[in-house]
């Protein structure tokens, strides 16, 4: 009997990781073998954190969850799931804007390669939360803590100290 090894993936820019991602990471890794977390490398477009930065902390948040692969890739998410076997996308939604986008990118997904998209509800917790409110909020001062893992806050603060 030959058992095929079940494996997603989680594409995004994690700019920064939020707990609302770490839920879905953490959802998923009860599900599948091996669940891929990879970040999208934009190089047009400028990150707060650097693709290493992004991977650093990843690599930090899900260290507890052994089944979570850390990862990056450029260009299209079906030829990433391809070139390592993966069947499904998996894709967390918080409101119906980003059913609207996320739905349509899973069509088209689907007609480019047959990979299949499941869109996941968001933990009601975080349902509002996103990486670029959790940067607006930290660049004034905010405290981020109860939307972001500890050591990603800390990255936060660090930073924008620097700038």
């Amino acid at each position: 009997m030959t058992t095929t090894v079940r494996r997603a993936v989680c594409p995004g820019s994690f700019d920064p990781v939020t707990l609302g991602h770490l839920d879905i990471f953490e959802r998923m890794s009860r599900l599948y073998d091996e669940v891929y977390v990879a970040v999208f490398a934009n190089s047009s477009k400028q990150g707060f954190f650097d693709i290493d930065e992004r991977l650093e902390m990843l690599e930090e948040v899900t260290a507890d969850l052994p089944n979570v692969k850390v990862d990056s890739f450029q260009g299209l998410v079906v030829d990433y799931c391809k070139s390592r076997g993966i069947d499904v996308v998996i894709k967390g939604i918080r409101a119906v804007s980003d059913f609207d986008y996320e739905l349509s990118m899973a069509q088209m997904n689907h007609g480019l390669s047959g990979v299949e998209t499941f869109l996941i509800p968001t933990n009601r917790l975080y349902s509002f939360v996103s990486s670029s409110l959790v940067r607006d909020v930290a660049k004034w001062g905010g405290d981020v803590s109860g939307y972001v893992p500890e050591t990603v806050a800390r990255r936060l603060v660090a930073r924008l100290r620097e700038q």
